[in-house]
Formats: structure tokens, sequence, C-alpha cells
């Protein structure tokens, strides 16, 4: 990720919580580990000195001298940056703090303290860091599976370049074992390829000749020939990449939350800090100066709040990489909340809950026209459209040598098509549209009881033909459903602009508590937001991204099924599965759940540590050591904690 894009740094305890980076001054300070290590050395001395050999040259001066040494190797750049923050106009940085807190200890005599006090918090920086760097680094590792070499064809032999500088339209070749550098259309025979990085299965995909092959699948078997259909920068895999960056822009409202009570929680506890030194001097009789300021100075070094607001957008973070990681695209943290609160799920029949891989059963006849006539105007008027019946019904059908002119035609959606043939009006499409032309459907052509689609065409108002389709249930739908339902899904409803009768029995078959069939692509809308008016808790679409665009937008989690390879379904979509499997529906609602758990544990964690901490302070029973490393310890541990989302297993056998 780019340093704009995923930075989980802690540079302010009231100002800019919105993950900053690091900037060149801070890394370097973070990186150099000589500065850590010296300090520690001359601190260690300085106590051996200090506690167990106390030779009486190690007077009050040279005490002073030899401390304020160890101290500015890693209190110097904290200082610096305080200053500069300052001058900024950001008061309560951690760095300002830190600063008045060591101040304060060597005011008082506190020498080893105040060295500690930077020591500590400078190598828990360093440890912060390279947790964030570490995280960064194996999502990026994960996700940046982008072929840098491509072999152009050039003549009768090949050339190696750069992926960027291939254009569309190029043949390239692509050896077993290695990347596909580029989105393509397979034009060798039959492949199997390793697809892992792209939809998160291991099992491996055969792609047949004519078929789409996208970057970042591996070529398991034969040398094989593609033609580019899309550049570097459009690729399936760079678009990954980039929704992966812009998703930790978009922040939940935990996020923002934290954000805003930080800006108000620091100053407060700045002013008290400042009240516990102060105000004893009027009540207590045997006030010491030097005794309430330490106890204000436990109060500045633990009120930062970085465990909050390093640990919580990692937490997010987190969470979208291990859905990356399995094959899900999430769009930002604020939809990976509203997945966690998703009690109603709809779905789309035909390529979300069905393969949608149709296949004509038989052609019925109620002419004297025979097959091969009907197969003409069928293939004619069809051949045009990119619907899956329609590819169906080409698929099937011999291609006539001589293929009938059309001279217009109209694509009727949710209906069929309407062409003028030699002058004769041809009409195929569903029943609806049949009856819309005033069409008289012959007895035996009539819609029946089963999972079949009835295709109709008639011609010049009279029924000639009926063709019979069939598509099949996903592997995992009925697993799917059962998975939603033991996860607390309330509901699940299915939409189709199928026939009635088809819909519910594959609603009956999977079990699914509501079906709608019967709709046209603006009653889907109109039934989507009557479904959101209804149900309390959010209303997920799952479609395929094409045709179901403004159904995915309406819903407050759309979820487009195994659509990289679809722009509409990328831009359209709050999720991106990007394999065919519905179980990857749960699968994502398991990964919401959990990164909000912990999210919801580090708040807990930090806010319980620092109450404690500074409660402790204020009665003075915590030293600055305690303080110090109750502060970095903590955030330690939230970092920890978010991180270990990563290596999480959310699959489901049951």
């Amino acid at each position: 990720m780019s340093q704009s894009s995923a930075q989980t740094g802690c540079k302010t305890c009231s100002v800019n919580h919105d993950t900053p980076s690091y900037s060149t001054d801070e890394v370097n300070f973070l990186t150099k580990h000589w500065q850590p290590i010296v300090s520690a050395l001359l601190l260690t001395i300085g106590l051996i000195l200090d506690y167990f050999i106390d030779p009486v040259w190690f007077n009050e001066s040279f005490r002073l001298a030899w401390y304020l040494i160890a101290y500015l190797p890693v209190g110097y750049p904290v200082v610096k940056m305080g200053w500069e923050s300052l001058i900024r106009g950001e008061v309560f940085t951690e760095f300002f703090l830190m600063s008045i807190a060591t101040f304060g200890a060597f005011f008082i005599g506190e020498y080893p303290e105040g060295v500690a006090v930077m020591l500590f918090y400078s190598v828990g920086e360093a440890f912060q860091h390279s947790a964030v760097q570490k995280a960064r680094s194996s999502i990026r590792a994960l996700l940046d599976v982008r072929a840098e070499v491509a072999h152009v064809k050039d003549g009768n032999s090949f050339k190696t370049v750069h992926p960027d500088s291939v254009p569309i339209g190029q043949i390239i070749q692509v050896k077993p074992g290695e990347r596909v550098p580029l989105d393509g259309k397979l034009i060798t025979d039959r492949a199997a390829f390793d697809t892992s990085a792209i939809t998160g299965e291991s099992k491996p995909r055969h792609i047949s000749d004519n078929e789409n092959v996208l970057a970042g699948m591996i070529n398991l078997n034969r040398v094989i020939e593609l033609e580019v259909q899309k550049t570097y920068e459009n690729s399936s895999i760079s678009r990954i990449l980039k929704m992966v960056q812009e998703a930790t822009s978009r922040k939940a409202k935990t996020e923002l939350f934290i954000r805003s009570f930080a800006k108000v929680y620091t100053p407060i506890v700045v002013l008290l800090a400042t009240l516990l030194v102060a105000l004893p001097a009027l009540f207590v009789s045997s006030y010491v100066f030097e005794e309430w300021l330490y106890r204000g100075l436990v109060f500045l070094v633990i009120s930062c709040p970085c465990a909050l607001v390093i640990s919580i957008p990692l937490g997010y973070f987190g969470g979208i990489g291990a859905a990356s990681k399995n094959g899900i695209l999430v769009k930002g943290g604020n939809f990976l909340d509203a997945l966690r609160s998703v009690k109603t799920v709809v779905f789309d029949k035909t390529g979300t809950l069905t393969h949608a891989t149709f296949s004509v059963q038989n052609i019925e006849l109620y002419s004297d026209m025979n097959e091969s006539q009907i197969g003409s105007y069928l293939f004619a008027v069809e051949k045009v459209s990119n619907h899956p019946i329609a590819r169906a019904i080409t698929d099937y059908i011999y291609t006539p040598e001589h293929s009938l002119k059309v001279d217009q035609q109209n694509e009727i959606p949710g209906y069929g098509l309407k062409s003028i043939i030699e002058g004769q009006t041809v009409v195929i499409g569903n029943q609806k549209l049949m009856e819309n032309e005033q069409v008289e459907l012959n007895k035996s052509g009539s819609e029946s009881k089963n999972s079949s689609t009835k295709v109709h065409m008639a011609i010049d108002g009279i029924h000639q033909a009926t063709v019979t389709i069939s598509d099949r249930l996903k592997d995992d739908a009925k697993h799917a459903i059962r998975q939603l339902h033991h996860l607390g899904v309330d509901r699940t409803v299915m939409l189709s602009g199928d026939h009635k009768e088809v819909v519910e029995e594959v609603g009956r078959d999977l079990k699914i508590d509501e079906i709608y069939g019967d709709l046209l692509p603006e009653q889907k809308s109109e039934k989507l937001e009557e479904i959101k008016e209804r149900t309390k808790g959010k209303v997920a679409y799952a479609g395929d991204g094409i045709n179901d665009a403004p159904v995915l937008a309406l819903s407050d989690v759309g979820i487009a099924m195994g659509a990289m390879g679809s722009d509409a379904a990328v831009e359209t979509a709050d999720v991106v599965i990007q394999s065919d499997q519905l179980t990857k529906i749960a699968e994502s609602i398991r990964i919401a759940r959990k990164t909000r758990n912990i999210v919801w544990q580090n708040i807990g964690l930090a806010l319980g540590v620092k109450t404690v901490v500074l409660a402790l302070g204020a009665l003075g029973m915590a030293s600055l050591w305690e303080a110090v490393f109750a502060d970095v310890g903590v955030a330690l541990l939230a970092i920890l904690n978010a991180v270990r989302i990563q290596k999480m297993n959310f699959s489901s056998n049951s």
C-alpha cells in the first residue's frame, strides 16, 4: 500500500488522527537503532553508578551531565518534532507531551526516569512502526502479484517487454508456471490456471479458447497465447490493488468517533494533569511541589491515546486485508461495519444463485416450418444479444450458411427481442412479451411448473415455436443459505425476472424465505426499496453486477458476485466477490464481525489500562516507568491483536 492510503502511525494525539504517514525525519528516527542502543547503554551505566557503585566523583553535576548525554540520542529528535508541531499550531502532540514530561522529570532531579521515558517511548515507536510496516507489506505482497514481463508476438518470435507497454489487441505468450501479465482472451486451446490470487480459490480453473483470462492468474500446464483486451493499468489485478488502497481511506463510524474522541480527550487529560499539580496546594497542608509535579508528569505520559488511534484503523485495515486474502474486496471500513449488521440478504437468481450456463433442452414446433427454418430465425435474432439465454440458443442451433438478414431489431429489457426480417415481424421472448404482442400461445408451449425457462417465437403474430432452456444451481447455493441463517441473518429473499413458477421452484429448493418473480429491472429496485422499509438492520443485495447495477446501488451493501471481469460490478458494488462461491457472502460477514470485535477489544484494552494507570498516578502509586510501559505496551498489544485477523480461517464446511 502507498503511504497515503494505508497509513497507520500515530503522529499526533489530538490532531490528524486520519492514520497519518511518517515523515522522513520520523522514519529516520524510528529506524536508526544505534540511538536507543546508545541511550540504553548510558542509562544502564548511570543506574549502576547511582545505585550500586556510588563513586564519589559521580556527584550531582556529573550525574546531570551523564543523563543529559544519555537523553540526547532519543530525546532530541522527539523534542525537535514537538517544537515543529507547536509552530504549526499542533499543541497536544505526543512529541510535545513527552518533551514536557521529561523536562519535568529532569527539573525534579529524576534524571534516570526522564531518560527512560524517552528511551522506552522511542523503542515502542520503533516496534509499532515495524509492526505496521509488516502488516502493510504482507497485504501488498498478497495482492501485488502483477507480472513484471510480457512476451509479445513480433513476427514469428516473441520479445520480452514490460506489460505497461503492451497495447490492446496485441498477442502475448504465457509459459507454464508464469503469471498472466494482462487481461486477455485465450486464443489457444483449453488450459488450466491457478486463480488463487484473484478469487481466493485453490482449485485450478479450466478455461477454453475465446474465454477471458485475467492478469494475476498462473498458467499451469502448457504454453498459451492471449489477445490482450485491457491495458496494464486497467487490468483486473491493478483494479484490485486500487480498490484495497482506496478502501483504507473510507472510515468506519468507530474510526471517526475515536478521532473526535481523541481531540477532546487529550486536552482534558492535560488540563487534569495541570490541576493535579496546582490544586493540592490549596487543600493539602503537607503539599510538596515536586511530589505533585511528578504525579502530573505521569498523567502526561499516559494521556496520549496512541493505542487507540493506531490500532483501530489498523484493525479495519487488517479486516480488509483478510477479506482480500479470501477473494473478497471490501471497499472500506464503513462497508465492513455495514456487513456486520446485515439482517436480510437479497439475491438475484440468474448468474448469482445459478450458473447462468443455459442449455437448450428441446424446441417444440407449432407450424409447417421445420427446425432448420425455425433455427434460422432464432439464430438471426439472438446472435446480436449478449444475454446468457441468447448465447445458449445460438450455441445450440446449427449456423446456416446463408443467415437471414435482420432489417430492424429492438431489445425489450425483461421481455425479449422484436425484429423485422424480410418484412416479417419476428418476436422472441417470454410469455409476457407474447401477451403484449397479442400472440396466442399454443397450449403445449405455455409455462410449466418446473425449473426450465420457456422462450417463445412468433412470426407475424403466430406462435411458431417454444424453446425450453434450463439452468442449474451453483454447487454451494444450499450451503450458502444455511450459513447465512446460522449467522443470524433473519431473511433471505430472491428477486428475478424469470417466470414466477420457475423462481418459486428454485426458492423452495434452496429454502429461501421470500421469492419474487416476473420482475422487470425497475421493479427489482422498487421491491428492494419496499424490503428496506420493512426491515430492521442492513439489507445486502447479491447480484452479477451487470444488469443489477441499480439494485446494487440502492442496497445498504451491494455485493457483486464473480464480477472481476465486469466494470459495472467493480464501480457499483460495495463488496466484490471475485469467485462464484456464494459461501463467500457468509465469510465476508464473519470477517466483518471479527474485525468489529477486535476493534472494540482494542478500545477496551487501551481505555481500561489507561484509566487504571491514570488513577494510580493521581494517587501517587504509579511511577513514570509504569506510565511509559503502560502506554507503549498497550499500543503494541493492540497492534498485535489487530493484525492477527489476517491469519484466521473464516471458511466454514458446516
